[in-house]
């Protein structure tokens, strides 16, 4: 048996300000802005941590569909990748590293569903 968490979510909206008051008036969440290397907005959230995972909100182009995704933490990006192609699934977003060096890509399993996979920076 194999331990590959899901550490990590993130939800896309065109209304961050919105979300983030959603979300801080019924959880109690705390965000900080961190930026995206595109100079768009990225506000982070230790969640529901310790016992949580971390997550944030990702601004999107307005009208652009919201959604939520979970990451999952990977040792090998580009190997998790090639694995969920011959496990039926697609590669939505080839494997890039930010410029903090965190790895990730975009997955979608054989039922339509979206998945992340991430490796933090250094160990890629």
């Amino acid at each position: 048996m194999t331990s590959t968490p899901i550490t990590w979510f993130e939800i896309g909206t065109d209304r961050p300000d919105e979300v983030q008051g959603f979300y801080a008036e019924l959880f109690g969440w705390t965000f900080v802005e961190e930026g995206t290397a595109e100079g768009g907005s990225y506000r982070t959230t230790g969640a529901g941590q310790p016992a949580g995972i971390g997550g944030g909100i990702r601004a999107i182009a307005e009208g652009a569909p919201g959604y939520a995704i979970l990451y999952a933490e990977v040792t090998d990006v580009t190997q998790t990748c090639r694995r969920a192609e011959t496990a039926g699934g697609t590669v939505l977003t080839p494997p890039r590293t930010t410029p903090g060096g965190l790895t990730l890509a975009l997955l979608r399993d054989p039922s339509g569903n979206h998945l992340g996979v991430f490796s933090p920076a250094g160990t890629a």
